[in-house]
């Protein structure tokens, strides 16, 4: 198996602080550049796995950086830079403390509480009689609070305005910003036979204005569907094709790994990591439409990149 990052410990010039989140690694320099290592690592049911992903960190901020740049005329965002495959360097902002996700059709969370007999959302009503994995009449905001610990919650338009989490005023732009953000992600996965079923987005402030922050459009963030045989395995009650990391969940459940107490993480071979990189490769070429470059990896990751960001920075 190929080298893999799964833990920085950066020093970088003007570094001010560290924060060191499930996957990616945040560098703040000077107390306005953020530099975010996307790692290798893999987290599912809120739980770190073990092993890491040989370049997983570089698919994900690749993707990424591919979807900032193919939206900065909807949106200003935080990318300045991508000095190395697996590091961006952007604006530091102040985060909004909720996350905005958009659902073109009812699938995941909303479907379960669907299912259970809940018929609103996030103050939004939905008709009765939907399918599983359905296309909805129109796209829906469903947010959520960004919790600083345990899991985030579903929360309206009324109550975010009410408990002062973020004003009207912005609340309405980065709805609007939102949607259309789905929009465009949207036509572009259509145009590689793909439905993006429903994503999040994050934003922040940055010089009195909202901007676009974090990552976006990525298999970790996002649900695709294949467009070829929707209708028909919609028709027939059949699950979707997924182009997202619910196989990793999926082997995991299998295995008897949920993330609950006193169960055990199954054991992550050379081989199953290996056929998880090919999967993540998969990703980003139909996400992208465009051919992985897989970074070179033998020698010192951690060495290239802070070579590379000390050079940009």
């Amino acid at each position: 198996m190929e080298n893999t990052l799964t833990k920085t410990d950066f020093n970088f010039p003007g570094q001010k602080s560290v924060y060191h989140g499930k996957v990616r690694d945040v560098y703040d320099i000077k107390g306005d550049k953020l530099v975010m290592v996307a790692t290798d690592r893999i987290s599912a049911f809120d739980v770190v796995l073990p092993e890491g992903i040989p370049y997983k960190g570089q698919v994900l901020n690749q993707i990424a950086a591919h979807f900032l740049d193919a939206t900065s005329d909807i949106i200003e965002n935080w990318k300045l830079d991508v000095p190395d495959p697996m590091v961006t360097i952007g604006k530091k902002c102040e985060p909004l403390k909720i996350e905005m996700i958009v659902r073109g059709y009812i699938a995941g969370s909303a479907w379960r509480d669907y299912a259970a007999g809940a018929r609103e959302i996030c103050g939004i009503t939905l008709p009765e009689g939907l399918r599983e994995n359905q296309k909805l009449p129109h796209p829906i905001l469903t947010p959520t609070t960004k919790a600083d610990a345990g899991h985030d919650q579903n929360i309206s338009h009324a109550e975010i305005v009410a408990q002062g989490i973020v004003s009207e005023d912005i609340l309405n732009q980065v709805e609007t910003y939102a949607l259309a953000l789905f929009e465009r992600g949207t036509e572009m996965a259509a145009r590689q036979g793909l439905i993006l079923v429903d994503t999040k987005y994050e934003f922040g402030i940055y010089d009195g204005k909202v901007i676009l922050i974090d990552e976006i459009h990525t298999p970790d963030s996002s649900r695709y569907f294949y467009a070829e045989g929707y209708e028909e395995r919609l028709a027939a009650g059949e699950p979707q094709r997924q182009l997202s990391k619910e196989f990793v969940r999926q082997w995991l459940i299998e295995n008897g790994f949920m993330g609950k107490p006193g169960q055990t993480v199954p054991e992550m071979t050379p081989e199953y990591c290996d056929s998880v990189s090919k999967r993540y490769i998969e990703l980003y070429e139909h996400i992208t439409g465009t051919k992985f470059c897989p970074a070179a990896t033998e020698g010192n990751l951690a060495a290239r990149i802070e070579a590379n960001v000390k050079a940009a920075i």
